[in-house]
């Protein structure tokens, strides 16, 4: 039987392979395919090490530059290998007992293309023109075409697929099911969910579905009310863009409060998402490093710490767990997705604990029913504390926070349907805590966590 609940135990590691494998910028689709792809396999023991058991991959097939300008959705990036190589790949990744997820750019692809190579050759007579969205004859595009056509967000260089084609959706179907067939993946990343066309996602849930019962799909969605594309008859999840701002700032601005408000709106016992495994994170392909973002690096300890007990799905970025940094630029994303070599991050990392701490919340989430689907309430909030309840059948979990350069001194009042007597700190191994009158005093490190399950 197929485990449906499978993303509840998952810590995701996400990474940008063109980027992370050091592939040049641009492709030329006449060099021969070269063999990077297989080089994640070095890093296993070290996902392992960090308690990650899901691999979430950005593009990886044949494209102009960057993975979302797609050339062919059937074919590897000759940058990153072969498909015989990247199919070899993932077989070993499942044989190593990480699941595997893939990004779906569906919303546009590139000007290489096939099919909108052959518009350019062929602009009056190609049998592709309803292909894109847009298309007219007789009016200049941006980019000198005799015929116009929609970029996605202003950008032509991103040509925008008409989804309502029956055969644009029969290429985009098959090239899933050819995915799922010849990968096995285990789900896939809608890009630019909020641009897709809904029908469109509702009819690829079904047939992913109809495929696999298990897998696994979410979306990249930044604004709007997360459960118009999060619901029984579409996505599973989306991006949780509101929370991944609040982690940072929040610490920056000595703002608790921020974060706790988000975390109530979402999840509280009035959330708008309980129940959804919304996919957290701290930073991404497309946003600063983390560690760039915060004032002070002690606080990715404690922003760490929220991350992994917080409802939903936490997941690292690659060389975030060392605390390296990057910022975007005006013009790139390019220090965002660096090559990244493994001997290398290990001599020179930043915060060379940091992977520890992350590797003991990972085990802590493991064995935590309450931190993996509990209900989320709300304890305490001052402006450099924070204290929650993850409350599920089987357990009961206590997590503060403390964000201030100095211990703080918390006592929190548990519901009093609660009857427990001791807390036992997880994180902290062999510290306990009497609870008293449905009480709990503790004294907090600074920039650090106590997760205490209760008994």
């Amino acid at each position: 039987m197929p485990d449906l609940h499978w993303i509840d135990n998952a810590v995701i590691y996400a990474i940008y392979p063109l980027g992370m494998l050091g592939a040049p910028g641009a492709d030329d689709f006449s060099a021969a395919p070269v063999h990077r792809f297989r080089g994640l396999l070095d890093w296993t023991d070290h996902w392992r090490s960090l308690g990650v058991n899901t691999i979430a991959l950005g593009p990886i097939f044949e494209s102009t530059r960057h993975g979302y300008d797609t050339a062919d959705y059937f074919h590897l990036d000759r940058r990153l290998g072969t498909c015989e190589e990247s199919a070899g790949l993932c077989a070993e990744l499942h044989a190593r007992g990480f699941r595997i997820l893939l990004d779906g750019v569906f919303n546009h692809v590139g000007r290489d293309f096939w099919a909108f190579r052959d518009l350019r050759s062929h602009p009056q007579g190609s049998p592709y023109q309803n292909w894109f969205a847009g298309f007219q004859l007789g009016r200049q595009s941006p980019r000198g075409d005799p015929f116009w056509y929609e970029g996605w967000n202003g950008h032509f260089d991103l040509v925008k697929l008409n989804l309502n084609h029956p055969d644009v959706r029969g290429h985009l179907f098959q090239a899933v099911e050819y995915w799922i067939r010849e990968y096995g993946i285990d789900g896939l990343r809608l890009d630019a969910a909020d641009a897709l066309d809904r029908g469109f996602i509702h009819d690829l849930a079904a047939f992913c579905r109809g495929l696999r019962p298990d897998f696994w799909m979410w979306g990249e969605i930044v604004h709007g009310d997360y459960r118009q594309w999060a619901n029984p008859t579409m996505l599973d999840a989306v991006t949780n863009y509101e929370c991944y701002k609040g982690l940072y700032s929040s610490l920056n601005d000595r703002n608790y409060f921020e974060i706790a408000y988000a975390l109530k709106r979402q999840f509280g016992p009035e959330g708008l998402y309980r129940g959804l495994p919304l996919f957290n994170f701290a930073d991404n392909h497309d946003v600063n490093r983390v560690a760039s973002n915060l004032k002070q690096a002690a606080h990715l300890y404690p922003l760490y710490a929220l991350l992994f007990s917080m409802p939903g799905v936490p997941t690292i970025y690659y060389g975030s767990e060392w605390g390296i940094e990057g910022r975007r630029s005006p013009t790139s994303d390019v220090a965002l997705r660096p090559r990244l070599d493994l001997n290398h991050a290990l001599q020179a990392a930043p915060r060379p604990d940091l992977p520890g701490f992350l590797a003991r919340l990972a085990a802590i989430r493991k064995g935590s029913p309450a931190l993996r689907h509990g209900e989320y309430d709300e304890l305490l909030v001052r402006s450099e504390q924070l204290g929650f309840l993850r409350n599920s059948a089987e357990e009961s979990t206590v997590v503060l926070l403390n964000a201030a350069a100095t211990p703080s001194f918390i006592e929190v009042a548990l519901p009093p349907e609660q009857r427990f007597t001791t807390a036992i700190d997880l994180l902290n191994p062999g510290e306990i805590f009497p609870i008293h009158s449905g009480r709990l005093s503790v004294q907090i490190p600074s920039n650090w966590a106590r997760i205490l399950q209760l008994a």
